[in-house]
């Protein structure tokens, strides 16, 4: 029994060594290339800049031309030429692409996209760069402010509590400060991007935002789950996760290391490596100019911080959180909602294992296999109605259950749709419409030739069907005027007879 149980933890010990070398390695690579991609654009625009030759422009044009430019700039002399793009309601609407854990937006990995390119396919496409590990609240949050424009707002009563500065990054000037009901946005989002973004509506439904007292749930015109963590994931109490509370961490586990790492990076708080990657916690002043040695001290002992509040990502991604964050968060009525689930799992001889070992990635198969196999608790099941059973089915990072649509404490509206159905068929607002697709994790962010041809398939569809089929009609509003007008005349006639 007893040797039993030193091999299970040598086992342990070095899947867990196995795992952090894995992830190490990973991202290293990805951080390295974006700097070895930013130093040969830099090296090449100085050759560029070198050889360039400055060659007056009448020199290259025809006869014909030069008259016709004179002419031109004599007509455009003393007049301003506006060079703004012109926004048109929901016709031009933005979207805004929201990524997942350890992701970034733009400005960030120097010329790395997270999307792999995937925002050059449409003419207004916003990529906002939000806290890879900060928690679901404060990354919804720090989109609105980013689209609206002004002081990132924690509020009071939640900085207080986990014990952060209640304000964070300024933006003097939004990305969309006209965003509201009449100019609505798209967001697609990846992973936990999906939690972020139906948080934010529901925030916006709520009117939770200081100064801004007339949002509503109808300035999200769609939402597109792109492997989206909707209902939690079994994958973080293989990380470190305890299974009984969905909360706090093992003592030994692969996110104990992830927390010293991320505690030491911002700590020393480097620009240079800053300028490529920041994992979000400034307004944890973790930095040694702000919190000294004792500072750091406290946060590794978990004494304070952000992981000892528990106000970051994985602890949210539990299917325990999930639950009760889906407690109050509606499907609205007037937004569209899109899902695609990805699975890289069979079933063979009655067990669930991964049905590809070229086909996924090398990071995400460990986890595949163990996710295919996890037994959580019998004393401590995480919500009602879990069974282990359906929630084996993974693509190496989420269960497939749980990026179909929201599902637990309660099912939401929601329609599968099967191989019949084709791009411009109508969509009803106020569903979560999914479709599956055979797919690990990461297939469609960071490397496009992963994917292949099915890259520009999935983003094409997702593009088009924003422009052209997730539109709000004028007869919807027209219908809530008449409405309220009927109230009224319903309302005076009732006053007109009792003064009679």
């Amino acid at each position: 029994m007893l040797q039993r149980r030193l091999f299970i933890l040598l086992l342990c010990f070095v899947e867990l060594i196995t795992s952090s070398v894995v992830h190490l390695t990973y991202a290293l690579s990805i951080l390295s290339s974006s700097m070895v991609a930013d130093f040969l654009q830099f090296f090449t625009s100085i050759r560029r800049f070198r050889c360039a030759k400055v060659v007056p422009i009448s020199n290259i044009l025809p006869d014909c031309t030069k008259s016709d430019l004179m002419m031109l700039e004599s007509e455009l002399d003393g007049q301003e030429v506006s060079t703004a793009p012109v926004l048109v309601g929901q016709d031009d609407s933005p979207i805004v692409l929201v990524h997942g854990i350890f992701g970034f937006g733009k400005g960030k990995m120097g010329g790395l996209s997270y999307w792999a390119g995937a925002e050059k396919m449409d003419h207004r496409v916003l990529l906002p760069d939000l806290g890879p590990l900060t928690s679901i609240y404060d990354r919804a949050r720090e989109l609105f402010y980013y689209l609206k424009g002004g002081t990132v707002d924690y509020c009071v009563q939640h900085s207080s509590w986990h014990g952060h500065s209640q304000f964070g990054h300024k933006y003097s000037q939004g990305h969309y400060p006209e965003w509201d009901e009449d100019h609505p946005v798209h967001f697609v989002a990846h992973s936990t991007g999906v939690q972020v973004v139906r948080l934010l509506q529901q925030m916006l439904a709520d009117k939770k935002f200081k100064g801004f007292e007339n949002t509503s749930a109808d300035w999200v015109l769609s939402v597109t789950s792109l492997s989206g963590v909707l209902n939690g994931s079994t994958r973080v109490y293989l990380d470190g996760i305890r299974p009984e509370d969905g909360r706090t961490l093992s003592g030994i586990c692969l996110l104990q290391l992830l927390r010293v790492g991320v505690l030491m990076y911002e700590w020393f708080d480097i620009p240079f490596l800053k300028k490529y990657y920041s994992f979000g916690f400034d307004h944890y002043n973790l930095s040694w100019r702000k919190s000294g040695v004792l500072g750091l001290a406290k946060v590794l002992l978990n004494k304070a911080g952000p992981f000892a509040s528990g106000d970051w990502i994985c602890p949210d991604l539990s299917i325990q959180s999930s639950v009760e964050l889906n407690r109050g968060i509606k499907t609205h009525p007037n937004t569209y909602y899109f899902s695609y689930a990805t699975k890289m799992t069979q079933k063979l001889c009655g067990l669930t294992v991964p049905s590809s070992v070229i086909g996924i990635h090398p990071l995400l198969f460990v986890r595949a296999l163990q996710m295919c196999q996890w037994r959580h608790p019998s004393d401590a099941p995480p919500c009602d109605g879990y069974k282990d059973e359906d929630w084996h089915d993974n693509d190496g990072a989420l269960n497939t259950i749980s990026m179909q649509c929201p599902r637990f404490p309660e099912c939401h509206p929601n329609c599968l749709l099967g191989p019949e159905f084709k791009d411009g068929q109508a969509l009803q607002t106020g569903i979560w419409y999914y479709s599956m697709i055979e797919a690990d994790h990461i297939c469609f962010i960071i490397n496009r030739e992963r994917a292949g041809f099915r890259f520009d398939i999935l983003y094409n569809s997702i593009f088009q069907r924003c422009r052209k089929q997730m539109k709000r009609m004028a007869f919807e509003k027209v219908k809530s005027v008449c409405v309220c007008a009927e109230q009224c005349i319903c309302h005076l006639s009732r006053l007109d007879s009792t003064i009679r």
